[in-house]
């Protein structure tokens, strides 16, 4: 009898009868993308530059699949990172074939591993050599429960309280992202190696292992568990790898450069054998690494997977040629990378404009304008929809200025992936202190203050408080005081409450004396414990909240009082506008990755902001690259028009400091922008040609050597953009306050000031001039030290009596 495989025989049969089927899914595709659809055996990486149709590549890949009987619907294992990326792929592949109920495994990585976990849950056991291995072992049982964050910082906590730990300087929550973080390498605490031993003060292994022991005893997992559980299944039983080997005979994985260790692993063990995986990804767009992303799973693909067909996606269907060309230009610093040169037969369009700003109000100030002015279709463009227009900046604390000036002007605006900024938890906090010093009869502020910090005051003492507040007729602060008076609460509470009382008295007499409001803040956040609260902080959300804070403060400088300021926040939070309506969009380069605006603007490009300080000390020549391709992800969100934009200077606590020019700009190849300087900025003259004759008288000429000085010294009387706004002058007023008319930006303006010169400082005194590079001077302060400083904020000391103070 002749042998017969029946499987081989349908497949070829099957194949056979579905090859004269109708192929609509490929109308329209180009030539990369229909060999990325028509190559469906062996290891596939689709290298898919921003905007080249990855997702319709990829839908149409599974439908290709499915319309040619290479696989059943249940065999295709299709991973994405969110479930929204998850739904989109489900219409898409079921609008292309008509069913997508058949395809149970195609999903986020998260949801398909609760689904094998689910499965396989008793294999999970308490690693113990006491116990004999067999039934009676502790293990998951299939009805898990997934912790969520707080259900997880509470477990945490328990077990840190129980080892007599400090959870004040060590915090649960800084614990939960080191445990996290060894999850995502797939470590379980057995495995994390003698490098990581000093973690939590030494003891975050010991405690790890506690963690997960007290997990299987609840019956419960998180998050990390989910992925780390099934990795550890498929490394110890070959048994049911096999089958699921077995059973996903094509692997399909998106934003494949978004992958940590453990997702690599998971997905190297399953295709190992059959080797039918399909990764698409760009690693230019790799920007998570902070999250444990590793940009170098998708680098070594064709390592991994020898023989891999590489198929580069560069036809852009987004941006215009110039946009594409700044971003290639930037992305081409990085060393680390696969390669690819994007394109489009899309018209010209726009340079991308580039302008420098004498400071961040000032930047957010022309911004407005921008805004308005598109919004009417003037400056030579069509007219854009306030939806159209995106604000993408590094970091949160950026928007605050934006968001000052639109409410101020009435520009509707929207805040994506988080509150606004008077919204966040820690500005609220800071104005409840401000407002119980203004109005100490602020009830529902002090109530927010007065264990915040943690100073020992549960409900039970804040109860107590209330009740003397309510026997006596008077306000929660007065109450307080009573009960400090009558020592109604004892231990650490009792002596905490009294101190934050004297306190709040103490900042109360300040006020009223007429001590400056912006330094009076500062005070406040100190001595009240709050700045300390967030600087010992351990978690990854403790640095942008004191960033924050700073940027509070460095508000404050708009308005004469603190109660000005805050009845300035009250009016404008309460103004809130229709959900529907038409608005401007902000987010931080992070949140905007997978989104696209006809009209981009992209400011804070300098140097320790844009790239981060922090992240290049962190992480060195990585950290620089991953911002490098954070700018690249910023530059390819436009469509149409992409504005970059700096500050030459900042202030920070309460002094200018000059800030230079990302090192980004002078990567953006000068073809390709157009440099833009508004009328007046400067002054000594209409727009920044004024300023190029001020310093060239200043310095008696110079060599503009890159498009940093041209953005500082342009002279723009002749450019498309010069000309754009001067169409709109005449029906402008251009008048400068005096101070501006006199703001040069450039690092080598001569200085009104000389060596050993005595100066006088409002803020710090008398002083002597050390060392001056340009108008940044270095001045040894008599009694405040050396600090540097902007020139112009000095005067020499003869002339001290002249200040007003």
């Amino acid at each position: 009898m002749m042998d017969f495989d029946d499987s081989e025989g349908f497949e070829s049969l099957s194949s056979r009868a579905m090859a004269a089927r109708p192929t609509p899914y490929m109308d329209g595709l180009n030539p990369e993308q229909r060999r990325a659809v028509e190559t469906l055996d062996g290891p596939v990486l689709m290298l898919a530059g921003a905007g080249t149709g990855k997702t319709r590549a990829l839908t149409a890949r599974i439908a290709h699949l499915l319309n040619t009987a290479k696989a059943r619907p249940n065999e295709i294992l299709a991973v994405t990172f969110t479930n929204k990326a998850a739904r989109e792929m489900k219409d898409r592949v079921g609008k292309l074939t008509g069913h997508v109920e058949g395809m149970p495994w195609l999903g986020t990585f998260h949801a398909i591993c609760v689904k094998l976990l689910r499965r396989h849950a008793e294999l999970i056991k308490r690693d113990d050599p006491l116990l004999d291995g067999g039934q009676n072992v502790p293990h998951l049982k299939s009805n898990f429960t997934i912790l969520d964050t707080d259900d997880q910082i509470r477990l945490l906590k328990q077990l840190i309280v129980a080892e007599g730990i400090d959870d004040k300087r060590w915090p649960a929550r800084a614990l939960a992202g080191v445990i996290d973080q060894w999850k995502n390498r797939a470590w379980t605490p057995d495995q994390v190696p003698a490098s990581e031993s000093s973690a939590y003060d030494g003891k975050g292994v010991a405690l790890y292992r506690a963690y997960q022991d007290r997990l299987l005893t609840l019956n419960a997992v998180d998050f990390g568990d989910l992925l780390l559980h099934v990795v550890t299944i498929f490394q110890t039983h070959s048994d049911v790898l096999e089958q699921y080997r077995r059973f996903f005979r094509y692997i399909l994985v998106d934003e494949y450069q978004d992958t940590n260790v453990a997702q690599y692993m998971w997905l190297r063990l399953l295709a190992g054998v059959h080797r039918n995986i399909c990764c698409v990804g760009d690693d230019d767009q790799s920007i998570y690494g902070w999250r444990g992303a590793e940009v170098g799973n998708i680098l070594r693909f064709e390592r991994d997977f020898e023989g891999a067909a590489v198929i580069r996606l560069e036809q852009n269907y987004r941006s215009t040629p110039h946009i594409l060309a700044a971003a290639s230009g930037v992305i081409a610093g990085n060393k680390g990378r696969l390669g690819k040169t994007l394109w489009t037969e899309m018209e010209e369009g726009e340079k991308v404009n580039l302008i420098g700003h004498w400071d961040g109000e000032e930047e957010a100030r022309w911004v407005g304008e921008e805004a308005e002015a598109a919004l009417r279709g003037t400056r030579g463009r069509r007219a854009f929809a306030l939806n159209d227009m995106a604000i993408l900046v590094r970091a949160s604390h950026q928007m605050r200025a934006f968001e000052d000036r639109f409410l101020t002007i009435g520009l509707p605006y929207r805040v994506i992936g988080g509150p606004r900024f008077y919204e966040r938890l820690e500005i609220r906090d800071a104005m409840a202190y401000f407002r119980v010093v203004i109005s100490p009869d602020d009830d529902l502020a002090f109530e927010r203050i007065v264990n915040t910090p943690k100073r020992g005051l549960g409900d039970k003492a804040q109860q107590k408080i209330q009740m003397m507040a309510r026997s006596n007729g008077v306000s929660l602060l007065e109450g307080a005081r009573l009960m400090v008076e009558t020592k109604g609460i004892g231990g650490k509470g009792g002596a905490e409450l009294a101190k934050l009382v004297a306190g709040l008295d103490r900042w109360c007499d300040a006020l009223l004396s007429g001590r400056d409001h912006i330094e009076l803040a500062e005070v406040i956040l100190e001595e009240s414990g709050y700045t300390d609260m967030w600087l010992n902080d351990k978690t990854p959300e403790a640095p942008g909240r004191l960033d924050n804070l700073k940027e509070l403060v460095k508000a404050l400088e708009n308005f004469e009082n603190l109660q000005g300021f805050l009845e300035h926040v009250s009016l404008i939070m309460d103004n809130e506008s229709d959900s529907g309506e038409d608005k401007i969009t902000m987010m931080t380069l992070h949140a905007a990755k997978g989104l696209e605006f006809p009209m981009v603007f992209l400011p804070g490009w300098e140097d320790g902001l844009f790239p981060s300080q922090r992240s290049m000390d962190e992480s060195g020549q990585k950290g620089l690259e991953e911002e490098r391709r954070l700018a690249y992800v910023g530059i390819t969100r436009a469509e149409e028009v992409c504005t970059i934009s700096f500050a030459a200077n900042r202030r920070v606590y309460g002094q200018w400091q000059s800030s230079l020019p990302s090192r980004f700009i002078d990567e953006l190849p000068e073809k390709h922008v157009e440099v833009l300087t508004p009328p007046g900025l400067y002054g000594g003259g209409f727009g920044a040609a004024g300023m190029a004759q001020a310093q060239t008288r200043a310095m008696g000429g110079g060599v503009e050597s890159d498009i940093t000085e041209r953005a500082t010294k342009a002279d723009v009387y002749n450019s498309p953009g010069w000309r754009r706004l001067q169409a709109n002058a005449s029906a402008r007023t251009l008048s400068q306050p005096k101070e501006s008319r006199t703001m040069v930006i450039d690092a080598q303006a001569v200085s009104a000031h000389s060596i050993d010169d005595r100066v006088f400082h409002t803020k710090f005194g008398y002083g002597t001039v050390e060392a001056i590079e340009g108008d940044k001077l270095e001045v040894a302060f008599d009694k405040a030290g050396t600090k540097k400083l902007v020139g112009r904020f000095l005067v020499p000391a003869d002339q001290a009596g002249d200040v007003p103070f």
